[in-house]
């Protein structure tokens, strides 16, 4: 299950923070770091401020861009500070580690942390489902990148090791539930109904949906492409915060595949 949850760094500049990262992560029982625009590699330093998680910098994944990192994941939640100018659906560390720790059971899913020096763009925050802040002193609120992933990490681990107990403690069928993804009565009541798993698209596919929404929007003149304003914005946080299940998105591909059927064919 943890082995699902992938650590995607975008755009890391510091060696260190790679290495420190690995080790925050073995610490937990984490194990699949990506690397998206990597501006360094790995090197000594990494290997040593890893202290002995050097086999996860040996396995780690490198890419071309955080959409290429998020591809196959069902389930993105990306690390931010809450934003006035882009208000997504938000998540406490313990929630953001019991989604995480649920959706894996299906298959990969990706925590996402940003650059050292600005964090992550609007356009890549707008691809994660969700978003997780972490409720640091505000006066003082400077994590580095180590400290945050190892916060989140660990808040994976606590919701794995309270199924494992679950499952342990059952004499039924072992089954991921409302009931048994947590022990404690304090994380029951974050679970919501909508938390067990179910069958949402990956990521490259709800970005096929997007392109095709976009464009059959253009097409009909809701969307007008010199003043497109922020109507696709509002309708990724709206699709987001519904969580639309694979399902659902197939339905509303073929209403768009209509309405593009209906459309007069272009000059």
């Amino acid at each position: 299950m943890l082995s699902n949850i992938r650590v995607v760094l975008v755009g890391t500049t510091h060696p260190g923070n790679i290495g420190s990262t690995a080790r925050a992560m073995k610490t937990m029982g984490l194990s699949n770091l990506y690397l998206a625009e990597p501006k360094v590699e790995p090197d000594g330093q990494s290997i040593a401020l890893s202290a002995g998680a050097s086999d996860i910098l040996k396995h780690l994944t490198r890419v071309d861009s955080l959409a290429e990192a998020i591809a196959d994941c069902s389930l993105v939640i990306a690390t931010s500070a809450r934003s006035r100018t882009l208000d997504w659906p938000m998540l406490n560390p313990r929630e953001a580690g019991i989604k995480l720790t649920a959706e894996a059971v299906n298959g990969p899913v990706a925590i996402v942390f940003g650059r050292e020096n600005n964090g992550l763009s609007n356009e890549e925050l707008q691809s994660c489902q969700f978003h997780v802040a972490i409720p640091a002193n505000p006066e003082y609120s400077s994590l580095n990148l180590a400290q945050a992933v190892q916060i989140i990490c660990y808040e994976a681990r606590v919701a794995h090791l309270a199924q494992v107990d679950a499952m342990a403690s059952s004499d039924e069928k072992p089954e991921i539930t409302k009931q048994n993804i947590a022990s404690s009565a304090e994380v029951l009541d974050i679970i919501q109904d909508d938390a067990v798993p179910q069958a949402y698209p990956l990521s490259a596919d709800l970005e096929r949906f997007y392109t095709h929404l976009e464009s059959t929007l253009l097409a009909t003149g809701f969307v007008i492409k010199n003043h497109p304003g922020q109507i696709m914005m509002k309708l990724r946080r709206l699709f987001s915060r519904a969580r639309v299940e694979e399902q659902e998105m197939n339905i509303l591909r073929g209403i768009l595949t209509s309405i593009d059927k209906k459309m007069p064919p272009k000059e």
